[in-house]
């Protein structure tokens, strides 16, 4: 199966942007559904944006507006550009891949933490 690693995270102040990168072992043409999801300590885990094969996409209304999530799947990469962004988006920002076969399968996380 695909291994996931993200990259891009960090220290922002608020207002300012990320660009999130997830990068798969290989191809993703075979995985409809790619997303990223993020968690805060003491919270459930949240969908962020996804977005399949067909190019539908589905962000969460807390980040509407100011994010834009993009794939490319000869590269095997999932972008997540984070733009505005506020204090409590501050998480452990997970890469994931879903291609019907199992369900979900993970990167290790990269942190973002939004300064006010």
């Amino acid at each position: 199966q695909v291994q996931l690693v993200e990259s891009g995270g960090g220290l922002v102040q608020a207002g300012g942007s990320l660009k999130l990168s997830c990068a798969a072992s290989r191809s993703i043409f075979d995985i409809n559904l790619m997303g990223w999801y993020r968690q805060a300590p003491g919270k459930q885990r949240e969908l962020v944006a996804s977005i399949t094969n067909a190019g539908s996409t589905d962000y969460a209304d807390s980040v509407k507006g100011r994010s834009t999530i993009s794939r490319d799947n000869a590269k095997g990469t999932v972008n997540l550009q984070m733009n505005d962004l506020k204090p409590e988006d501050t998480a452990v920002y997970y890469c994931a891949a879903n291609g019907g076969r199992g369900g979900w399968t993970w990167g290790q996380g990269t942190q973002v933490t939004v300064s006010s």
